[in-house]
């Protein structure tokens, strides 16, 4: 059975942001905050989604807490 692509939560642009995030943590170039690096697979998803809702991709609003 097929994934309905007509009501999906996040976009393709965001799929990529967080990909790439993923792939530069892996290489230790992800960097937060004033220069130190991201070792969490957590924190390197939410930086991924982070620029994606900058460029602009479909992304769900961060809940405010």
């Amino acid at each position: 059975m097929a994934a309905r692509s007509g009501n999906r939560k996040y976009g393709k642009g965001a799929s990529r942001s967080v990909a790439s995030a993923m792939r530069r943590r892996k290489h230790g170039t992800l960097k937060s905050g004033k220069g130190g690096r991201v070792k969490s697979r957590k924190q390197a998803i939410a930086i991924g989604l982070s620029e994606a809702r900058k460029k602009g991709a479909k992304v769900p609003r961060k809940k405010s807490s």
